[in-house]
């Protein structure tokens, strides 16, 4: 049987093409996502909890404006976790996986007390002690990926929640994630979850802008005697 060379030499081309296209499509998604609504100036910000990982191999900084103050915004944010204010995500996705969260609609006076050394539940057997706590400005979260009773741990995590004044009486939350491996396969660990993030992080960023900003909204309303 004959080949033809010329035909054989285009589809060769055509799939490196493709082959390129695609790796350098997933490159830009990545990069999109890693950095989702943060500025070029907030990724390169110093940030509080960078510290605890220093060398980080991987670092995902995405944010979001909300119309409220740091002070609206604050209580979101100390209540999180499981069994508490849930993580104002897609809970349903969540509890596919058994976490067993429900996010909460309303501030919570019982859940407003954090202190560094507490544990912030992700999953009723998973959790993230708090390594960072100033009001109205950081909360961050530091700790190791989770792993079973013989397994080494994979990479050292902080997830740090960050509010910077914004114009007009805004603020922006600026959400960090640092990964530092502990194995030579944390990376092929950390990759997928990265993206499962991404789509987490953006739901969870709109969830506490909605929350903070009708929640703000209403303590701004005028009082029925005020209007007499």
């Amino acid at each position: 049987m004959r080949v033809n060379s010329a035909a054989v030499v285009r589809r060769t081309l055509l799939a490196a093409v493709a082959a390129a296209g695609a790796v350098a499509a997933y490159r830009q998604g990545r990069r999109a996502q890693l950095a989702f609504g943060a500025t070029p100036e907030e990724e390169a910000a110093d940030l509080p909890g960078d510290d605890l990982v220093p060398a980080a191999d991987l670092v995902a900084t995405r944010a979001i404006t909300i119309r409220a103050s740091a002070a609206d915004v604050w209580p979101w944010l100390v209540q999180m976790g499981q069994g508490r204010g849930g993580f104002y995500s897609y809970d349903r996705l969540e509890n596919l996986a058994g976490c067993d969260i429900t996010s909460a609609d309303a501030v919570v006076p019982e859940w407003q007390g954090v202190e560094v050394g507490d544990e912030v539940h992700l999953h009723p057997e998973f959790a993230l002690p708090v390594a960072v706590v100033r009001p109205l400005e950081a909360l961050v979260l530091h700790g190791a990926g989770p792993v079973d009773d013989e397994g080494p741990v994979p990479f050292d995590f902080t997830w740090a929640f960050v509010l910077r004044p914004a114009a007009d009486g805004r603020t922006r939350l600026v959400v960090r994630e640092r990964y530092g491996y502990r194995t030579g396969w944390a990376g092929r660990m950390v990759e997928p979850v990265s993206w499962v993030s991404f789509v987490m992080t953006e739901r969870m960023l709109r969830g506490i802008r909605d929350r903070a900003e009708r929640s703000a909204a209403r303590s701004s309303a005028p009082k029925p005697d005020e209007d007499a």
